[in-house]
């Protein structure tokens, strides 16, 4: 008896000092008949333990039966599912382990059974394991981040030298993208210290943005790709960022590193190509500047090649007419400035052998003179034309293409037939005539020329104003010196000295003998009204140069022409055309409307617009009659 009192005795003293909070309940009466000092401190229970047990738990009554049947059978149990109500109200989440004490060793009653329950705060145990994990992973990784720091210094100290010596940039990152080192070649063109960069993030430091300035996500950075592939990187053409927040353009390779098979960081080794690139880019430019001048020089040649194929003479003006000595007195006064001409004057008078006496007595001599013809260009072409475009532009555009502005830059642009000019492409000439600027289709590059222009035409552009057929504005800006080159009908005088030139040209171009011209002949060339102006002269004197036997000239057929009375076919009575007559008046009409529209069949201008009747209807009776405009000197 004495051993067992002494048992409980101990007993009492373990439990009251046993380190987790403990309490003893007996099933059978439902009561707790022992709680040590932490119990009643955790559970806040008084000395008063008359309270049944269950009400304690009565918020998990059937999990408390649950468990203390499970700990009867067993000896004993676990469990996380038990709810204690403490006296303020609160519950208190508990983790309980639970053991069946021998009765005899506690009791004189042997029928008592007591439940030994050792409660643990649910809340307190799982921030103790959370802490514990932290402290655990703490203590890992610094064990981990010693180790891997070791695998770099072991690359730094093995490679000193090399590090050193070597004319790359190169540095070591970690898995986290942080600095381990970084050598002296690096420092100099990153402008950072190695104690500065160490440790540092070193996306964040230098290589944060794009060369436009857009940010750089580390997630698309390839030197943190290699953490995840274990590839190497080999990049062209990025940025870096140096410490006082300039760019520099680098190649690099970024070599992942291996410490026992796992990615631990990497070496990355860069090389500066600024200049390498700023020198591309300036070759790219000149190579660019060359194409354009390249071009330029082929157009140029092309309208050389086009006045010799073409047979144009110097910029001598044949004549000594009042009307010849004042268009030379004009020349000579407006061809120093840069002042716009424009030259009037029906069709083959030389309006173009005048504008080109403009520009080589003037000081652009020494670069061309670029013909364009307005009546020929075709209107959704006329702005390539004019103004150029670049590759892609619209469909065709193969390449790149200078315009007549661009080529004529420096020299003089010639706008013949300006009047031919519709009406809703005027302001788009007028805008670089105004303002020396201009864009090629297709691209949003502003471009400025330095350019001459003058311009002729055989309408009367004032009458076209008039009509609302041509811009106000634009007319007066072409006309800020106006020329007038006069008909060679008001040119009689002119004419012995324009046969004997063109004869010359025409023997030595067809490699004839000198032909001689009588007086009678040349007295009925000035007799004649050349509807055709010079340009008839000139064709009709080929011709026949072509068509003489010998060394005289023989103007049969030109005498026919020249001593024809036009209003002869009208003289005929109206009642008394014969069918050759009528016939003879057909083409004789067909004429007169060729020369009165200058040789033009198309157009509103032209010959069928005269006659009233269509284009290809007057075409086909050119064809028919069989009408030579060559002959007629309309071409």
């Amino acid at each position: 008896m004495g051993a067992i009192v002494s048992e409980t005795i101990t007993g009492g003293v373990l439990l009251e000092n046993f380190p987790e909070a403990t309490i003893l309940i007996d099933p059978i009466s439902d009561r707790i008949a022992e709680a040590n000092k932490l119990a009643r401190s955790m559970l806040q229970l008084d000395d008063d333990l008359s309270i049944p047990a269950s009400a304690y738990f009565h918020q998990c009554l059937p999990q408390l039966i649950c468990f203390t049947q499970a700990v009867i059978e067993h000896k004993s149990d676990l469990t996380d599912e038990l709810v204690f109500s403490l006296a303020d109200g609160r519950e208190l989440h508990l983790e309980v382990s639970a053991s069946l004490l021998p009765s005899a060793h506690l009791s004189t009653k042997p029928e008592q059974q007591l439940i030994c329950f050792c409660l643990r705060d649910k809340k307190y145990i799982e921030q103790w394991r959370v802490h514990s994990n932290t402290q655990r992973s703490h203590r890992h990784g610094l064990l981990e981040w010693q180790r891997i720091h070791q695998v770099f210094e072991n690359i730094e100290k093995e490679n000193q030298l090399i590090l050193s010596a070597a004319g790359e940039g190169i540095y070591g990152i970690d898995a986290d993208g942080y600095a381990t080192f970084v050598n002296p070649a690096a420092e100099r063109m990153l402008g950072w210290k190695a104690e500065e960069l160490i440790g540092v993030n070193i996306h964040t430091a230098i290589h944060y943005s794009h060369a436009d300035g857009s940010d750089y996500c580390v997630h698309d950075c390839p030197i943190y790709a290699a953490f995840k592939d274990g590839l190497v990187k080999r990049v062209e053409g990025e940025v870096f960022w140096t410490k006082g927040g300039k760019s520099i353009t680098v190649d690099y390779t970024s070599t992942p590193i291996l410490d026992n098979g796992h990615l631990v960081g990497a070496v990355v080794i860069f090389r500066d190509v600024t200049d390498r690139e700023n020198a591309e880019r300036k070759l790219l430019k000149a190579l660019a500047e060359v194409e354009r001048l390249k071009q330029k020089l082929e157009l140029e040649n092309a309208y050389l090649q086009e006045e010799i194929s073409e047979g144009y003479n110097s910029h001598h003006i044949v004549g000594k007419s009042p009307a010849v000595r004042q268009v030379i007195n004009q020349v000579h006064l407006v061809a120093p400035t840069d002042a716009t001409v424009l030259i009037t004057g029906e069709s083959g008078t030389g309006k173009e052998l005048i504008a080109r006496a403009i520009h080589n007595a003037g000081n652009r001599n020494t670069r061309p003179l670029v013909r364009v013809n307005c009546a020929a260009i075709p209107r959704d072409l006329f702005e390539s034309e004019f103004f150029g475009h670049v590759k892609g532009a619209y469909s065709g555009a193969v390449s790149d293409r200078l315009g007549r502005f661009e080529v004529a830059d420096g020299g003089t642009l010639f706008l013949d037939e300006v009047g031919e000019l519709p009406l809703e492409l005027q302001g788009k000439l007028l805008r670089v005539l105004q303002d020396s600027e201009f864009e090629r289709v297709g691209e949003s590059r502003t471009r400025t020329v330095d350019v001459r222009v003058i311009a002729a035409t055989n309408k009367n552009l004032g009458e076209l104003v008039r009509q609302g057929l041509f811009r106000e504005d634009l007319y007066f800006r072409l006309n800020v010196f106006p020329v007038h080159s006069a008909p060679l009908r008001e040119r009689h005088a002119d004419i012995p000295l324009l046969v004997g030139h063109f004869l010359r040209k025409a023997c030595k171009r067809f490699n004839k003998p000198e032909l001689e011209i009588s007086v009678g002949q040349m007295k009925g060339l000035q007799n004649y009204s050349w509807p055709g102006n010079i340009r008839e002269l000139q064709n009709l004197l080929e011709r026949q140069v072509i068509l003489s036997q010998g060394k005289k000239l023989s103007l049969g057929d030109l005498s026919d022409v020249a001593c024809e009375d036009d209003s002869a076919v009208n003289t005929v009575a109206a009642d008394l055309l014969t069918e050759q007559d009528c016939h003879k008046l057909q083409v004789q009409t067909i004429i007169n409307a060729l020369r009165q529209s200058g040789g033009k069949v198309y157009g509103d201008a032209g010959a069928a617009a005269l006659l009233g009747i269509k284009p290809t209807t007057l075409a086909s009776r050119i064809k028919k009659y069989g009408i030579d405009k060559t002959k007629q000197g309309l071409q």
